[in-house]
């Protein structure tokens, strides 16, 4: 089921966008707002947005407080002025995503969680609600399929399976202590991601040597032959030369692990130092070739959007603590670290591993991930 739209996204968004003048009273309002006063609520909020009408904060709980008095279509306009108006913060379009769902229009909630997913590719909510928007969609297509062709027996297992999965999921929402939003990616506030079991490495069957024996020479008998004596042979002196001096092979220079270590964490801080500085050409050539793209994106799509995520905001400061580096080989390497991100209007902080991998003679970025 699609994580609905909450009240916990308000507090942690409270946290993840900049506090400027005016956060007391967005905070009264949001704890009126998780009180049920709602009115009272929407009352500061409007008198707030008169003397702020672009705050991201006030227009975003306005969005919520009117969904919860039963104004799903006022909901939807309040959030999609926001993705107009802040193209970069990804909670907008889940929660327009949530109200297209609420209505059916499964085609437009799909569109906004990708963009919510290429605004912020770590954002497991739009994720997890884009994998839902699938399944719903794919339950619409095999109805009618079954319209169609009521005796086909895959069709009916497959529909069976994924409404199985919703009604777990369905279940599983009313169940105390499940978190029905996340929080903002990248906030103080992080989901826990689940733990990854690692993949026991395949057994490889070593093929057994068989060694052959010589075969046995099978030879005629041979007729007697009268043998003269040869004339005694002197030999010759036979000059022996000395054994060639063994020559030792030059050892292999190694690269010590720290001095490899050394140098990933110099290239995760020029790499935060380039994102810092808006150089997109720097920032970009940190990338490899066959860097992943998140969400199969294409390379040209992705590097369009991580160009705009750098050079819209007036100011960006990255900031990387706790690093960890681990080799892997020779020629790859994972950074792991905490990375703080403050722009014009929004903050986070983030646990981020990059995956470096030696190309002639750089380290470059082969793949990027969040929250690990």
């Amino acid at each position: 089921m699609l994580k609905k739209i909450g009240t916990a996204v308000v507090a942690c968004l409270l946290l993840s966008f900049s506090l400027n003048g005016g956060a007391d009273e967005i905070q009264d309002a949001n704890k009126l707002f998780k009180q049920g006063q709602l009115d009272q609520a929407l009352s500061k909020v409007d008198a707030f947005l008169v003397t702020k009408p672009k705050d991201a904060q006030a227009r975003f709980l306005k969005g919520l407080i009117v969904n919860e008095q039963g104004k799903p279509t006022e909901a939807i306009d309040i959030f999609a002025a926001l993705t107009n108006d802040y193209p970069e913060l990804p909670e907008p379009y889940n929660n327009l995503a949530v109200l297209y769902a609420g209505q059916g229009q499964y085609e437009k909630a799909k569109v906004a969680l990708e963009m919510a997913i290429r605004t912020h590719p770590s954002y497991a909510t739009a994720h997890e609600n884009l994998g839902d928007i699938y399944a719903k969609m794919a339950s619409q297509a095999y109805d009618r399929a079954l319209q169609l062709d009521k005796s086909n027996a895959g069709t009916q297992t497959k529909l069976a399976l994924i409404r199985e999965l919703f009604d777990k999921g369905a279940r599983a929402a009313k169940s105390p202590g499940v978190v029905l939003a996340d929080a903002a990616p990248g906030s103080a506030v992080q989901p826990v991601a689940p733990a990854v079991q690692p993949t026991a490495p395949a057994a490889v069957a070593s093929k057994p040597i068989m060694v052959a024996e010589a075969p046995v020479a099978r030879t005629a008998p041979v007729a007697p032959v009268k043998v003269e004596p040869a004339p005694p042979i002197t030999p010759a002196p036979v000059k022996v030369e000395p054994a060639p001096a063994k020559v030792e092979a030059a050892p292999v220079p190694v690269v010590a692990a720290a001095d490899v270590n050394a140098e990933i964490a110099q290239a995760t801080h020029d790499w935060a130092k380039a994102w810092s500085s808006r150089n997109v050409k720097q920032y970009l050539s940190f990338y490899a070739g066959d860097f992943k793209t998140p969400g199969g994106q294409t390379r040209g799509a992705w590097e369009a959007v991580r160009r705009e995520r750098l050079t819209k905001p007036k100011s960006i400061q990255v900031g990387v603590s706790n690093l960890k580096v681990t080799l892997v080989d020779a020629q790859q390497a994972r950074a792991t670290f905490s990375q703080s991100y403050r722009a014009s209007h929004f903050k986070s902080l983030d646990r981020k591993t990059l995956v470096w991998v030696k190309r002639d003679g750089r380290w470059l970025i082969a793949e990027e991930r969040a929250g690990n």
